[in-house]
């Protein structure tokens, strides 16, 4: 199992959302402390493919949390789904992950006790994080105690709003909530242009984001007549992590 970089000086943790084993790349690189692993960011995110687990852990240094989500949309499984959840949780911790983030709600907006409970049992020692699906609940004061009780170790979180940025007063109150007993970290946004003052605002210590650009294609033949995605879909590019990006998040969080 890999082990992640020691960095016992810095106050904050970031951590990249990291869409592929040359975004994982980068984001160690850039000195993120962990990267949550993930394909389909269009979606939101969905779980990684067996093999981009394998090698991150394998050969990188930094923490290696997978995204465990089978598919986008909303965050009610079916029985199938959810089997393939305890499967993807399994093959997780058979590798050495250093931990697995998931979510689960009831038809209500309620958080799946039920089936939460199991994750963490199914993925024991291994810890596991609540996405923001927490953000999609019916009552997030309600929720963050529940996510307490059930052992989640951190929950990502907008504050419920459309971004972290415009969330940061609901994550200041998650944050006084939660009184270290689970890491709230804010997500969805952050970036060079307002990680400082989402930092000071909200009293969180770890933050979430892609830290992402736009990659042209290398490719010199290009069939501009097929489409391998939808019909506006840009098939010459691609998006990545920044390491130039991370760098610069790293050094405003060593700054604060």
């Amino acid at each position: 199992m890999a082990m992640a970089a020691p960095r016992n000086s810095d106050k904050f943790t970031l951590e990249i959302c990291a869409n592929s084993v040359a975004s994982a790349i980068a984001a160690e690189k850039g000195g993120a402390h962990r990267i949550e692993l993930c394909a389909n960011l269009t979606e939101g995110g969905t779980t990684p493919s067996y093999g981009q687990i394998k090698w991150c852990v394998e050969n990188l240094q930094v923490e290696v949390w997978p995204l465990i989500r089978p598919r986008g949309g909303d965050f009610l499984y079916s029985d199938a789904e959810f089997e393939t959840i305890l499967e993807d949780i399994s093959f997780c911790k058979k590798m050495g992950c250093h931990g697995i983030v998931t979510g689960l709600l009831n038809t209500d907006g309620s958080i799946d006790e039920e089936r939460c409970a199991k994750i963490i049992e199914a993925a024991s020692p291994m810890p596991v994080a609540f996405h923001r699906a927490f953000d999609m609940s019916n009552d997030l004061i309600k929720s963050l105690e529940t996510l307490i009780d059930l052992g989640f170790v951190r929950v990502l979180t907008s504050g419920g709003k459309e971004n972290a940025f415009v969330g940061a007063n609901e994550l200041a109150k998650l944050v006084l909530q939660a009184k270290e007993r689970i890491e709230i970290m804010p997500g969805a946004g952050v970036n060079t242009g307002n990680i400082t003052e989402i930092a000071k605002i909200t009293g969180a210590k770890s933050f979430h984001t892609t830290a992402k650009s736009v990659v042209a294609s290398k490719m010199q033949f290009r069939n501009e007549a097929s489409k391998m995605g939808s019909e506006n879909a840009d098939e010459f590019s691609y998006e990545e992590t920044d390491v130039a990006k991370v760098m610069e998040l790293s050094r405003l969080l060593k700054g604060l």
